[in-house]
């Protein structure tokens, strides 16, 4: 006796019939999807923070523990901003170098721009102000720091070098960011504006606009093939096996399946960014921390977790000019775009977002900014460059941890009796 035989549908043409067809399109549709959520999900080791995003909406609701809500929501953001980092690379395979740079640059920030976005829609313009402020600071210290100083160790027998044009042109536009910050600071504090409050604010939305259009002259002269930093190591000199092996690198997601990556995981940031800033305030009054230092130190770190660990990993395999386009780019990046483009959006929610980042805020920026560029003009990194910059972060977060901000120190005053009782001393804007 013969075995079975099952008859597999087929058409005429030996194919399968649309049944079938449909079948095996959805049964191979489901292996990806399974294969994508094991790389982006259970890939990373970072990932094991996720489940604080959940935990911290679940506190918020049946708690008024807000330093935990913040703690949480921090801790659950962290591994979504690094694994927007991922998406925007696996992107950046299918579009190129030039598109891809544009991509990682821009989504690079996306966690920083959500959450000002936020606090801006809730009228906490100095949230906004100092979370962006410590983001540059965070990047052009902290980051570039730890990247000089673990590329240094590594590679202690040489200084590692990287392109002293492109620090020049990234350190011209950061200097161009001060002087957009400084002027409507200066005119606010010396008291020479033409109609006090308004001139600032209008100064502020002017310099906003020329700083979008600075910033998009930036793009088209990276992105045009001049100096591009966004191209791979070496492509404008002879070929070499590090080009040869970036070329044939192949993406371990599909592009639609990046894309789709890229909207959940905004929507998830998005999602824990509100939770985030409304309890920046309950945290500050539970943890005994000053606003400024949580914005300005804290918050940062959320947003620069990939920037961080992937600044780093290049300038241990000594690939500085990546590094420098992490660091330094992203702090190019929020000065010359995201600052700017939160004047504009306050601009059209009718929220007096300006240029004024207070007197402590804008001259700790200004020095900063003059601190790396003078550790840049050489072309060389190596250790020492690197903890001095680390150091000079400690400064920093030292500074904010004792500041407290004058415009907090004013509601104050305006909440307290004018006169003490028993005596005829008034309270002034200078009094502590």
């Amino acid at each position: 006796m013969g075995g079975l035989k099952v008859n597999t549908p087929q058409l005429p043409n030996g194919g399968l019939r649309p049944s079938t067809a449909g079948s095996w399109n959805s049964h191979r549709t489901l292996e990806r999807a399974v294969k994508s959520i094991k790389l982006v999900i259970f890939t990373s080791k970072l990932n094991l923070l996720l489940p604080f995003g959940p935990a911290s909406i679940i506190l918020h609701f049946t708690s008024r523990r807000h330093g935990l809500v913040f703690l949480f929501s921090m801790l659950g953001i962290t591994p979504l901003a690094e694994r927007l980092g991922y998406a925007t690379e696996q992107l950046a395979l299918f579009t190129g170098p030039t598109v891809g740079g544009l991509l990682n640059a821009t989504f690079g920030n996306a966690t920083e721009m959500i959450i000002a976005i936020y606090a801006l829609k809730n009228g906490m313009i100095r949230v906004v102000q100092q979370s962006l402020l410590g983001s540059i600071l965070s990047n052009m210290l902290l980051v570039l720091g730890c990247a000089f100083f673990a590329g240094g160790v590594i590679h202690r027998n040489k200084d590692q070098v990287f392109s002293k044009a492109m620090a020049v042109v990234n350190s011209g536009l950061l200097l161009m960011a001060v002087m957009g910050l400084m002027f409507p600071a200066v005119l606010h504090f010396t008291h020479s504006e033409a109609r006090q409050g308004a001139s600032e604010l209008a100064l502020s939305r002017f310099s906003s606009c020329i700083m979008l259009v600075a910033y998009a002259s930036y793009l088209y002269f990276q992105l045009s093939g001049r100096s591009n930093i966004y191209s791979p190591i070496g492509s404008e000199e002879a070929p070499s096996e590090d080009v040869t092996e970036e070329e044939e690198e192949e993406a371990e997601i599909g592009m639609w399946e990046a894309i789709t990556w890229l909207a959940v995981l905004t929507l998830w940031v998005s999602i824990l960014s509100e939770y985030l800033v409304n309890a920046i305030e309950g945290a500050s009054d539970s943890w005994n921390l000053p606003v400024a230092f949580i914005s300005v130190i804290l918050l940062p770190i959320v947003g620069n977790a990939a920037e961080h660990a992937s600044a780093i990993m290049f300038a241990m395999k000594d690939k500085l000019d990546i590094t420098l386009g992490v660091a330094i780019g992203s702090s190019t990046q929020i000065s010359m775009f995201v600052i700017p483009f939160c004047v504009v959006i306050g601009w059209m929610m009718g929220q007096r977002m300006d240029l004024n980042f207070q007197l402590f805020e804008t001259a700790t920026l200004f020095i900063t900014v003059l601190v790396v560029a003078f550790m840049l003009q050489d072309g060389t990194a190596n250790y020492l460059k690197g903890l001095m910059l680390i150091l000079c972060y400690l400064i920093v977060a030292a500074s904010f941890f004792v500041h407290v901000d004058p415009q907090s120190r004013a509601v104050l005053l305006c909440i307290l009796p004018p006169v003490i009782t028993g005596s005829n001393a008034v309270i002034t804007d200078g009094d502590d």
